[in-house]
């Protein structure tokens, strides 16, 4: 039994439930809580859902009880068989310090079609749909510069890279700067990072840089629903990465990997907005509960819904 429509707006709901929890938390300062309420109240939504799904991208590798662990099986047991990858709070320090651009973000796909990425570090290059074909991760930023702005028709300096503030990107960031492209450096999120490629109002053009291995499968999700392109490359920090992978079925640990690798055949994402940023808005709650925002993409039909969504506490009866 394959993925239907319905199944993106069932998804939805357990990107909002997780939402809603952890966005009570924004600011507070406590990372491991905010992650922890989302991480509940994103299970207890898909638990809810009519699938046999098992995590293939989630909060850890091992059977850690209070996380979506990989290998987790969610969802009724009845329905279509299919794999997730999630992250109930992508963004776990912007919560904590109420910074912007905190998701809660999963993907689904049929049988096979994740790549099953361990936690580790991961190349990433990334582009929307006027980019893609443009880029080549084994090029040099500049020249990858150069190829996005003449397919975009516009020149570098018009251009903006999203880039992690990390110290292993001193070179990529003086280079990128060399080049007269725009740098926006963010603190977390690069999830939410790619997505912003695909934007509506076109703040965002590339994402470069090493981040997340299991980010990296889940923006590859997200991209080929609306023909976008990331390509990567596994940055392991250690052989136990290396020899982690290995388990988990990657052969060539250095191999260029396109989207085909990261996320194939029939896709679906979901994501709701814990704090407001590039692409979604955050969560603002009223005297009567809270009002949402998120985003369904599905690459079967091509189509991006954006959905805002008034929570009433005070009518629920569940």
């Amino acid at each position: 039994m394959s993925m239907d429509r319905n199944m993106a707006l069932e998804l939805v709901r357990a990107t909002e439930a997780a939402a809603l929890a952890s966005a009570r938390l924004m600011g507070r300062g406590d990372e491991t809580e905010a992650d922890q309420v989302a991480v509940d109240a994103m299970r207890t939504a898909l638990n809810r859902i009519e699938m046999e799904a098992i995590v293939v991208i989630g909060e850890g590798e091992r059977d850690e009880a209070p996380m979506l662990y990989i290998g987790e099986r969610v969802g009724t047991g009845k329905g279509p068989v299919i794999e997730i990858a999630l992250d109930p709070l992508e963004g776990t320090t912007i919560c904590a310090t109420g910074g912007p651009n905190a998701l809660s973000v999963i993907a689904a796909a049929e049988a096979g079609g994740f790549l099953h990425a361990p936690d580790t570090y991961m190349d990433k290059i990334a582009v929307g749909p006027e980019g893609r074909g443009a880029i080549d991760i084994d090029k040099s930023p500049t020249e990858n510069l150069t190829s996005v702005a003449k397919a975009k028709n516009v020149a570098i300096p018009d251009l903006t890279v999203v880039i992690l503030d990390r110290p292993r990107h001193e070179k990529l960031i003086d280079e990128v700067r060399a080049s007269g492209a725009r740098i926006k450096l963010i603190k977390d999120g690069d999830v939410s990072a790619a997505i912003a490629t695909c934007g509506r109002d076109n703040q965002v053009d590339l994402l470069m840089g090493i981040g997340g291995a299991p980010e990296g499968v889940i923006a590859a999700a997200a991209l080929r629903c609306v023909g976008g392109e990331l390509q990567a490359r596994l940055k392991p920090r250690n052989q136990e990465e290396v020899d982690r992978a290995r388990k988990m079925g990657v052969e060539d640990i250095d191999a260029r990997l396109s989207m085909d690798d990261l996320a194939k055949g029939d896709v679906m994402f979901a994501a709701t907005g814990v704090t407001s940023g590039d692409f979604l808005k955050g969560v603002r709650f009223r005297p009567q509960g809270a009002l949402t925002q998120s985003v369904v993409m599905r690459s079967a039909s091509g189509t991006t819904r954006f959905i805002d969504t008034e929570h009433n506490t005070r009518l629920r009866r569940d």
